[in-house]
């Protein structure tokens, strides 16, 4: 069970609110990526959110560009999750990609405040939020195993039985 803060957005949030495009290629480094989420949008997120915590969001969450850095800020910030009426499609895929869970719950959306304590509970796929309980659709098999492996380069690591450090050598054929 995943416990957090609700920090609370609209709809239309897209990838350059999440994370500045003009950081793109000039930051590297997780801290200092997770240092710029969301700061066009709420400059206090940055500072103020914890490990733990959850984003609640309207419809389209995560429209515009594909890059990969308005998730990764987020999971570097330490947010456990983000839940939305609906997704961008790519949005989405990277967000599996990088082991970051992404639940869609318009009901559980309409009911939370900023600030409100948020569990979610997988695999029960299950929101419980003031007092009361929201059902969301399962996550398959496959996206719940690279969520809890972390992502999914990790995710293939385990499956293959590589260490973190090892090379995966792919052979020509000769």
């Amino acid at each position: 069970m995943m416990v957090g803060k609700v920090w609370k957005y609209g709809d239309g949030v897209n990838t350059d609110v999440i994370f500045p495009g003009k950081y793109t290629y000039t930051l590297k480094e997780p801290s200092e990526i997770a240092a710029h989420a969301l700061e066009d949008l709420d400059p206090n997120f940055a500072r103020e959110a914890r490990a733990g915590d959850v984003i609640v969001a309207g419809r389209n969450w995560g429209n515009g560009s594909s890059r990969e850095q308005a998730v990764t800020a987020l999971k570097y910030r330490g947010i456990a999750a983000v839940v939305a009426k609906s997704f961008a499609r790519i949005y989405f895929r990277n967000g599996i990609n990088q082991g970051l869970l992404l639940v869609t719950c318009p009901e559980a959306v309409d009911a939370a405040q900023a600030g409100d304590m948020i569990e979610i509970g997988l695999p029960a796929s299950l929101i419980r939020l003031g007092g009361r309980e929201f059902p969301f659709p399962p996550l398959s098999p496959t996206a719940l195993g690279i969520i809890e492996a972390g992502g999914l380069v990790q995710h293939i690591r385990r499956k293959l039985g590589l260490a973190s450090t090892e090379a995966v050598i792919v052979s020509s054929g000769e």
